[in-house]
């Protein structure tokens, strides 16, 4: 005959795990109150107070949630958390939060990395709410390719050219001289190789970037040419602002890893070469000066008046 079983002799069942959730932030009070409202919500909470212990965690440990401040306490500094979690374990939903709403367009176009974007003060209903919303979602599908900052401007060397060309002729007060498209974009395909090769060697941060005889002849061709020092340094602005939006068409597919050193690179190495042309601009310049002053007439004694 068979008896029922008490119900203390049943066997318990098992709990579903708690999400593991890495919380970063280096105030140490915020952090603390924020790992026991999402522990009392059903976390399981490693709490990091700087990026060193951040990216100590993410080498150790698997997470299905990141939640980061971005200053910890330098501007940006949760992207190189965001990053590390992105590269390492594309499936933890990644979050940022920040006090400041007021980022700038070029900053909100790089935290897309993120899955969303939280701002401070943030309310504990609302904040559970919003991660158990996301971990619902699932992090977005990984990119198919990642390519590093050199591999993207090698591939897109002549649609940047383009770009900036077409920028150029769109504002005809910023370049006065007129010219051929072929003349006016000669020296950006050796710019760019340079450039590239910077990006795969790069030197030590301080070290005097590398001589470029094509960036010293650029300078004395535009001399030449009839462009004024402003145009110079006006052309060189169109310029990186042409590499930097391709970037940006690009953030999909970057690897984040390296993208603010390959930024810091890239306005170090345009910059160098734009005061090498600037160098063999004023020397063409001076050099034309002996032929100027032949015509210039002979100064005569001042006179007197009774």
């Amino acid at each position: 005959m068979l008896t029922r079983q008490s119900d203390s002799m049943l066997p318990l069942a098992d709990s579903p795990p708690k999400p593991r959730l890495l919380l970063v932030d280096d105030n140490v009070t915020l952090l603390a109150t924020l790992r026991m409202v999402l522990e009392h919500n059903g976390f399981e909470v490693f709490p990091a107070s700087n990026v060193n212990q951040a990216l100590k965690f993410i080498g150790e440990q698997t997470f299905d949630v990141l939640l980061s401040d971005l200053h910890m306490p330098q501007p940006g500094d949760g992207l190189t958390v965001v990053s590390a979690m992105r590269n390492s374990q594309p499936k933890a939903v990644t979050m940022i939060f920040s006090a400041y709403p007021e980022m700038s367009q070029a900053t909100a176009a790089i935290l897309k990395q993120a899955d969303e974007i939280l701002l401070k003060p943030l309310g504990a209903e609302v904040l559970v709410h919003a991660i158990r919303e996301r971990m619902a979602t699932g992090a977005p599908p990984e990119p198919s390719q990642v390519e590093d900052v050199a591999d993207i401007l090698e591939h897109a060397t002549q649609s940047t050219i383009d770009a900036w060309l077409r920028a150029v002729q769109q504002d005809p007060d910023a370049i006065l001289v007129r010219m051929n498209d072929e003349a006016r974009c000669a020296h950006l395909p050796q710019l760019f190789g340079d450039l590239v090769n910077r990006l795969r060697t790069p030197l030590p941060m301080g070290t005097r970037s590398l001589v470029s005889k094509a960036a010293a002849e650029h300078g004395r061709l535009r001399r030449q040419q009839g462009y004024t020092a402003a145009m110079l340094v006006e052309e060189s602005r169109m310029l990186q602002v042409s590499i930097f939006q391709t970037l940006q068409n690009n953030l999909p597919k970057i690897n984040f890893s390296l993208l603010l050193v390959g930024v810091m690179t890239i306005a170090d190495e345009v910059d160098s070469q734009l005061a090498q042309q600037m160098a063999s601009y004023i020397s063409e310049s001076e050099n034309e000066a002996p032929h100027v002053e032949a015509y210039l007439p002979s100064e005569q004694p001042l006179q007197t008046v009774a």
